[in-house]
């Protein structure tokens, strides 16, 4: 293992599968498939709700906002892990993963906030319909998500940038796929258990918090639609709903088995396919979940197909 003079070596070895090769290829045709569906899904949705008017209100305001966040989400670590799939040299600069290391995670906060906000959203729509246009108005609507970008930013860089500090002795070998906190915190020499400490501490508020919130909204939400005499409605209510609740236990199921445990305690493999799975696999299915189970964006979507045949 080569050591440098300082606390931090300037490249890390990022081992992925390479005591399984076997799964290398695998991996690498995967991501090579979905990474692009995944930006193709994205900007379509921020595409549809931005050029349809009937797109043009708060709950597609959000959504193209989750689909921004993907699209970066998953670009931030998919290109690194193409590289060292499909490549001997499997190795990260100190500075490149220091970048990734912030932009992961500022999309990755980012996110969790958000999910939480549109769950609000939804509260609203179905619990305060009289209210709806007067609380969620367009001013209000930008003023929450600058909070909540705002507060990821925040959340990552002063997280990140703690990790950043704490001495690895030189040691350049990562056993993951990406730069993740809880990786290096594992991989530090120095005494783990403060830093462990505080991103548990601060992963509560970014991931418990927003979730009970999100259980909270969907409790009312509940009550809310239980009372709706008309089936039709009842579906109406359910549908507008569902589509996020799956994406919310998508996001946050994996998400939550890797932050709100020591990182000494994660097994070899788990930040991996932990990774896999919210960096990848949820930003390529959340455009097929909303696209699905919705007909005004299916609607929009399919007029703007017909739009271009025509124009073609």
């Amino acid at each position: 293992m080569p050591l440098i003079n300082e606390s931090h070596p300037e490249e890390f070895i990022l081992l992925g599968f390479a005591d399984q090769p076997w799964l290398q290829l695998p991996i690498f045709v995967i991501l090579l498939i979905t990474y692009p569906m995944a930006i193709m899904g994205n900007l379509t949705i921020i595409l549809v709700s931005r050029f349809y008017s009937r797109l043009h209100s708060p709950m597609y305001f959000f959504l193209t906002n989750l689909s921004l966040l993907d699209m970066c989400y998953t670009t931030s670590i998919v290109p690194q892990m193409l590289f060292n799939l499909g490549s001997s040299k499997k190795t990260i600069s100190y500075m490149g993963c220091a970048v990734q290391l912030y932009f992961f995670h500022i999309m990755g906060g980012t996110e969790c906030l958000l999910l939480a906000l549109m769950s609000f959203d939804r509260y609203v729509a179905i619990c305060r319909p009289l209210h709806y246009t007067l609380i969620m108005n367009q001013h209000i609507c930008i003023l929450l998500v600058s909070m909540v970008w705002l507060s990821g930013v925040t959340y990552a860089v002063s997280e990140a940038t703690v990790t950043l500090q704490w001495p690895l002795c030189g040691q350049n070998k990562l056993d993951h796929l990406v730069c993740e906190i809880p990786v290096l915190i594992k991989t530090s020499c120095g005494e783990r258990g403060s830093n462990e400490l505080t991103l548990s501490v601060v992963c509560i508020f970014m991931l418990a918090v927003p979730l009970c919130l999100i259980l909270a909204s969907y409790a009312s939400i509940g009550h809310a639609v239980s009372k709706i005499k008309s089936s039709e409605g009842r579906k109406k209510a359910f549908g507008t709903c569902s589509s996020h609740l799956i994406v919310v236990f998508l996001f946050y199921g994996p998400a939550i088995s890797m932050y709100l445990q020591p990182p000494s305690s994660i097994s070899r493999d788990q930040p991996k396919f932990m990774a896999l799975f919210y960096g990848v696999v949820t930003p390529t299915l959340n455009p097929f979940i909303y696209t699905l189970r919705n007909k005004d964006v299916k609607g929009s979507l399919s007029n703007l197909v017909r739009s271009i045949f025509s124009f073609k």
